[in-house]
């Protein structure tokens, strides 16, 4: 199964892709999609659109992961990654694409066994997870792998719950 993480933000939107091969969780890509913050609300969310498309048509997930909403102290910046999320569901949904969200939380829970990780051990769990040689970078794609990786693991269970 291939699982395309998304850790979204109109800055910065991580993106990680896994596949499950025997057993084992591997990684097949991951980066950011960056915008300048020079350029109109519009055209940012249309670039990180696109470049999801892109990595939809690249890989052929079988899901899309996508870390949820997190409303802190900042509720402007709360809508800017709501948006984000938006034209990635988008993407999603026109590549019928089944999604599935999770809480910082459970991600960090899925990949650390604590869900109040810092993000330097989030990315040193993903590196171990995933066997690579280097630590995860930047954040945001290590973020959007964990997300992944929290997909891979809770996927099967979430399965076998719907057809018992």
């Amino acid at each position: 199964m291939i699982v395309l993480g998304i850790d979204p933000g109109t800055a910065n939107t991580g993106y990680g892709v896994v596949a499950s091969r025997r057993g084992r969780t591997v990684a097949l890509d991951g980066g950011v999609i960056e915008t300048a913050a020079g350029l109109p609300l519009e055209r940012r969310l249309a670039a990180i659109h696109a470049r999801v498309c892109e990595l939809i048509a690249e890989h052929a997930p079988a899901a899309l992961a996508i870390e949820d909403l997190y409303f802190g102290a900042n509720a402007r910046s709360a809508m800017a990654v709501g948006q984000a999320r938006g034209v990635v569901l988008l993407a999603a949904g026109q590549h019928d694409l089944p999604c599935s969200s999770y809480t910082p939380q459970q991600i960090k829970n899925a990949v650390c066994g604590n869900g109040r990780a810092e993000k330097l051990q989030v990315q040193q769990m993903v590196q171990r997870l995933l066997a690579l040689t280097e630590l995860p970078r930047p954040d945001h794609a290590a973020d959007a792998l964990a997300v992944a990786i929290c997909h891979t693991n809770r996927a099967p269970l979430a399965a076998a719950l719907v057809t018992a």
